[in-house]
């Protein structure tokens, strides 16, 4: 099945804020994460709940999109601290109809997928710094496969994850091994 986003989910802008040194919510900025989404630093909640309105509390299973920038990638909540996402993000929450439909991971999978990101940034506004607008993410085709078959997706690009990571260790271990034979060798 092929939709367009807009027709599956609901999309807001996160939340605007100045975080404090304290408080029992953490405030999501696109500094949190890597170029691939993923989380890359630990979370201290910096807002007070009391600040925010109910609908920017994040749920699990919400997907960001950072559509600021340079870095467009979507993430995956799923942290167990209550959290707020920054202006820096749309929130992508399935309508209840679809949320036994598509697994939220192989949302995001599919959104920071090439062909993706290509219609997005192709599709971006501004100059000096590029923005995806909640319209062009609206308008963004998903294909939805079975449950079965986005499992499968999601197994396969784990294991290239792996693969890469398990690579680039091996690249490190040879390098040291390189050097420590050099150093051998000078001696």
């Amino acid at each position: 099945m092929k939709t367009t986003l807009k027709h599956i989910a609901s999309i807001q802008t996160g939340f605007f804020v100045k975080p404090s040194t304290e408080g029992d919510v953490v405030y999501l900025q696109a500094k949190h994460f890597d170029e691939t989404g993923l989380l890359n630093t630990t979370l201290h909640p910096d807002l007070m709940a009391e600040s925010i309105p109910e609908r920017h509390l994040l749920r699990k299973g919400d997907v960001l999109f950072a559509a600021k920038g340079t870095k467009n990638f979507a993430a995956i909540y799923n942290i167990d601290l209550p959290a707020a996402a920054s202006t820096s993000f749309f929130v992508i929450r399935l309508e209840n109809e679809y949320a036994n439909r598509i697994i939220p991971e192989f949302l995001v999978w599919l959104i920071n997928q090439p062909d993706s990101q290509n219609f997005l940034k192709g599709n971006a506004m501004g100059s000096s710094i590029a923005s995806i607008s909640k319209t062009v993410l609206e308008d963004l085709v998903v294909s939805i496969p079975t449950i079965k078959t986005q499992e499968v997706i999601l197994h396969i690009a784990s294991l290239r994850i792996k693969e890469i990571q398990l690579r680039q260790q091996i690249e490190i271990l040879r390098d040291k091994q390189i050097q420590q034979q050099i150093i051998n060798a000078i001696k």
